[in-house]
C-alpha cells in the first residue's frame, strides 16, 4: 500500500455544493490541481489568495492510503 494526498472542494467553507475532489501522489501535485480547479470552476485567481487562505486550504489536504 502506498500513500497519496487528497482534497475535496466541498470541505472548503462556502464550497459545500462543489463535487470536485482530487487525489495525487504528492502534496505539490494536489496544490497544482486545487489551483487549476479554482481557476476553471470558481473563476478564482490563486495568485490573489492571502497566506491565511493558503494555510486554511492546506489543512484540507489529507494523506490517504491507496
Amino acid at each position: 500500500m502506498s500513500s497519496a494526498y487528497s482534497y475535496a472542494c466541498r470541505d472548503c467553507e462556502g464550497m459545500e455544493a462543489c463535487p470536485a475532489s482530487v487525489v495525487a501522489e504528492t502534496e505539490a501535485e494536489v496544490w497544482k490541481l486545487i489551483e487549476l480547479h479554482a481557476q476553471v470552476a470558481h473563476k478564482e485567481n490563486p495568485a490573489d489568495w492571502d497566506q491565511s487562505t493558503k494555510d486554511y486550504i492546506g489543512t484540507l489536504i489529507k494523506s490517504v492510503s491507496v
